[in-house]
């Protein structure tokens, strides 16, 4: 999949979250990236062989308070990697689309205040897309 048709994918999986949902987001920047970088790696912990799919980095809206927002205020962020999606998707353009839209949710949930333990007893709740 060329990196248009990614960003394309991920402009769609972003509007498959409900509206109401998109509606109260508020200062993220969704990026796309080839893989996570050696700082990312260290920072998140993942051990040779480990990768991420995607990745939330910011103050979640949860935790903002009534100051957020005065003065100078940096883009929270939502990054996809693509290779790793990719290799996770076997190479399907489907797959691929799921997968991206599966991560935005998981990420997008870190947006909202819920840990990684929340977030995957939602998506077993949920079961998916």
């Amino acid at each position: 999949m060329t990196r248009e048709e990614f960003e394309k994918s991920a402009e769609e999986g972003f509007l498959l979250l409900p509206k109401k949902i998109r509606e109260r987001i508020r200062n993220v920047a969704l990026l796309v990236e080839d893989e996570p970088s050696e700082d990312v790696r260290k920072k998140e912990g993942l051990e040779e062989g480990e990768t991420l799919l995607g990745l939330y980095q910011g103050i979640p809206n949860t935790a903002r308070g009534d100051s957020y927002g005065i003065g100078p205020t940096v883009p929270d962020t939502i990054t996809l990697f693509k290779l790793p999606i990719e290799e996770a998707a076997c190479g399907k353009p489907e797959e691929i689309r799921k997968i991206i839209a599966e991560t935005i949710w998981h990420e997008y949930a870190h947006y909202f205040g819920m840990d990684e333990n929340e977030v995957r007893l939602r998506e077993d709740a949920r079961g998916g897309l």
